[in-house]
């Protein structure tokens, strides 16, 4: 039996090395990123050079550049790295490109940077003008030069005040979402407010005030308006010499080039080399080893795949290789840990036990329908979709068991029962479900046992309280299995009493029996809760439809059904999904699934950073 269950296990990732020419190694390392199915890790040699410390100086310097540059570099170049150079050699090329393109861009670059600065204090002058339009101020004194008083206009965060003292002529003004101030006064104390705006985050508009203010906002607007359109013009082209520079480079192809080493040298912070070749190591969930080398001879490069044994003391990664159809649900599992190699997967089993939780909590034909149209729409967009999907034809199911369509149940005749008229079989059969649910994992915590080799002791213990849970379980259908959890009890206490070679044991193993006994009767009660909520589901739908039938007005009745269904999915749909993962993860999963394993991580792909 526990060798038919192996399905039911994690899959070890396979031991893969690959011996490629030292200059196709990043390259070969991107290749393996793009199957989605490699995971690096250095293989325990003495002899391991450090690639990163070669590169960093270039990369250091590529970063000084980034600073600078970056909002006006192109989006880097995809594709595989080339190998045709060393790393070294490729990088050196590279910024050496990127260092000629700044000899021709620095001075558009400049240009284009102080347009786009005046743009951004024309469009502050155009909407003081506009909302100040029958302001007083003559604009055209602000921009003399008197050699004694100067004039600012500082611009804040629209929550700041900035002080100003009263011997200062100042107007405050404010804006859509910018408090700004105009001030004129004596040249060393508007030195002195420049400090206090700065250190309040804030700045002033330029060295000065635009040499053509002159009289009021009326007469200023039109003028900012032909200056805007002015600075478009010029930083449009800016922007094509910009363009033009960056085509004369090949900057595109020299950004990714950097990039993609940059990656490298992130991702393999050691790596065994030699002059002419590089060893990379790992694991990959390409069982079969198909994807790795199909890849690598896709792309021609220079390189060996061979797939060996682990080296000595090496943990092998693991993989749930399931089934499309149990795939979705390995999210619950995952919520704990990665299930270790003696440990079960229950991803399958989910595929079956939360739909079933999820449905019956939440059984409406109309209502399901749509939360699995939702779920198609969205499995290629959402990753939890397959479990909406599985949701929704569940609640199908139950909705034409429960007779009911979208909150109605006067359409359908039910095949099982109407929930609202034999609550009684409603709460009870979700508690029947959860003892065989709890029954199960134990069953499963056995099958773990005898995977670790400790089924032995799994017999001298658990299973004499999985022979008390099953008499105590069938007892309430037929007393006369009552027998059977009494012998489950003393057969628990004792093996605890063996287990310790303690005779003595046997009162630890008595409080123990008591301690488990507890915990399953309230892990079984738990599951009364399905059935109460597929009440308080019946329930709201009743009332709904009360609400709806008791308005004269079909418009309004309609809208009725309309809204209460729209709260019933929105509402419900999330308590009953928190609901089928609680019980889940706190009432099933606690019988066996620790999540002690070690989880594959595939080598992520490089990304151009904008």
């Amino acid at each position: 039996m526990p060798a038919a269950l192996n399905f039911l296990r994690p899959r070890e990732a396979r031991w893969f090395e690959v011996l490629v020419a030292r200059n196709d190694a990043a390259a070969a390392l991107e290749v393996l990123a793009t199957t989605g199915a490699a995971q690096i890790e250095l293989h325990p040699r003495q002899h391991v050079a450090t690639p990163a410390a070669e590169l960093k100086p270039l990369l250091d310097r590529y970063t000084e550049l980034s600073q600078q540059f970056l909002p006006y570099w192109p989006v880097p170049a995809s594709g595989i790295a080339s190998a045709e150079l060393s790393a070294v050699d490729t990088l050196t090329h590279a910024l050496e490109s990127l260092v000629r393109w700044r000899g021709k861009a620095e001075t558009v670059i400049r240009s284009l940077q102080a347009l786009e600065q005046e743009r951004v204090e024309l469009d502050i002058w155009q909407e003081l003008f506009t909302r100040y339009r029958t302001s007083l101020i003559d604009f055209g004194l602000l921009r003399r030069n008197d050699g004694v008083l100067a004039r600012r206009l500082y611009v804040f965060p629209a929550d700041v005040y900035f002080p100003v003292p009263e011997s200062m002529l100042h107007q405050r003004m404010l804006l859509q979402n910018q408090a700004c101030v105009l001030v004129l006064g004596p040249q060393q104390a508007v030195a002195e407010l420049d400090k206090q705006a700065a250190a309040l985050k804030g700045r002033r508009s330029g060295l000065g005030m635009p040499p053509w203010l002159e009289g009021s906002a009326d007469e200023n607007l039109p003028r900012v308006l032909a200056r805007r359109d002015e600075v478009e013009a010029g930083a449009a082209r800016q922007r094509v010499l910009l363009e033009k520079c960056h085509r004369e480079h090949d900057l595109a192809r020299a950004l990714g080039e950097i990039e993609r080493l940059k990656w490298f040298a992130q991702q393999v912070q050691v790596l065994p080399y030699t002059e002419y070749f590089a060893w990379l190591t790992g694991w990959t969930s390409d069982v079969r080893g198909n994807a790795l080398e199909s890849a690598l001879k896709h792309a021609k490069l220079r390189a060996l795949v061979r797939f060996a044994a682990p080296p000595p003391g090496a943990v092998a990664p693991l993989i749930l290789d399931n089934p499309w159809w149990a795939q979705p649900f390995e999210l619950f599992a995952r919520a704990i840990g990665m299930p270790s190699r003696s440990e079960v997967d229950p991803s399958p089993l989910l595929a079956l036990v939360a739909p079933l939780l999820f449905g019956y909590m939440f059984g409406d034909v109309g209502q399901g329908a749509l939360l699995l149209a939702a779920g198609l729409a969205l499995r290629r967009r959402l990753a939890g979709a397959g479990l909406l999907i599985a949701g929704g034809a569940a609640a199908i199911v139950f909705g034409f068991l429960f007779g009911s369509v979208f909150s109605r149940e006067d359409l359908l005749d039910a095949i099982w029962l109407h929930p609202l008229r034999e609550p009684l079989l409603l709460l009870g059969v979700p508690l029947a479900f959860g003892a065989l649910l709890l029954i199960l994992g134990q069953v499963l915590a056995a099958v773990e046992a005898y995977w670790r080799g400790e089924f032995i002791a799994w017999l001298q213990g658990e299973a004499g309280m999985l022979c008390a849970y099953l008499g105590a379980a069938c007892g309430l259908f037929d007393a006369a299995f009552f027998w059977l959890a009494g012998a489950g009890i003393v057969w628990y206490i004792a093996g605890h009493a063996v287990k310790e070679n303690n005779l003595l044991a046997v009162f630890s193993g008595l409080g123990s029996a008591l301690e488990l006994g507890f915990q399953l009767a309230v892990n079984t009660l738990s599951f009364a809760r399905v059935g109460a909520f597929a009440l308080a589901h019946a329930g709201l739908s009743s009332a709904i439809v009360t609400l709806a039938d008791a308005s004269a007005n079909t418009a309004v009745a309609g809208l009725i059904m309309l809204a209460g269904n729209a709260v019933v999915i929105a509402l419900e749909g999330l308590v009953v999904s928190i609901q089928t993962t609680r019980l889940v993860l706190f009432e099933f999963f606690i019988r066996f699934l620790r999540g002690e394993g070690k989880a594959f991580h595939s080598l992520s792909v490089p990304h151009p950073h904008h």
